[in-house]
């Protein structure tokens, strides 16, 4: 399977970015390629010109074309999703989702915020031809606690939460696609 993750906080010290990383871990051993793209990290003007030849970002959109799954993070602002996530979305082909799994994770404040995924990013998400779409997950900055030594600390919650969405991935091979639980049920 190839993993691309996308993070986009613009902080370096980010619970959206580390939560990506936890996920990522979740599936150890499944992924035959994985690439990790750090928005934050691309030349930001060409970015924002929408510079698909910048070689970086040509590099970063190749890699959501050729990924099996595509994990999006980001953090919840003012009920949406990140500007960088917005800024490199739009860089992306009508169909770079469509045949994807998707894997949407957010973090917030508070619980306030979990509307923002089905309401902001689901539909670009859609937009861009993911019909494939494992369960959100949004963890709140109570949920992913400071560690002294660095990084975050996961309520058992949240790591249930994460791992009942990443549970369709056991049974992927590149010529299937898992459905996610929802549509098995209807």
């Amino acid at each position: 399977m190839h993993i691309t993750s996308l993070s986009a906080s613009p902080s370096e010290r980010s619970r959206s970015a580390w939560l990506t990383q936890f996920a990522l871990t979740r599936l150890e051993g499944r992924a035959s390629h994985h690439h990790d793209i750090l928005i934050r990290a691309l030349p930001a003007a060409e970015l924002l010109a929408a510079d698909v030849r910048e070689p970086a970002i040509a590099a970063a959109v190749l890699a959501v074309e050729q990924a099996d799954l595509v994990v999006v993070s980001t953090p919840i602002y003012k009920a949406a999703y990140s500007g960088l996530l917005k800024v490199f979305l739009d860089l992306l082909p009508p169909d770079a989702l469509r045949g994807k799994l998707v894997l949407p994770l957010a973090t917030g404040g508070s619980p306030a915020h979990v509307l923002a995924l089905d309401y902001a990013l689901k539909p670009v998400l859609s937009a861009l031809g993911a019909r494939h779409v494992l369960d959100s997950v949004f963890a709140t900055d109570a949920q992913l606690r400071r560690h002294d030594a660095g990084g975050y600390v996961p309520e058992p919650d949240l790591i249930a939460r994460l791992d009942r969405a990443l549970a369709p991935l056991a049974s992927f091979t590149p010529h299937t696609r898992p459905q996610p639980e929802s549509a098995l049920s209807c």
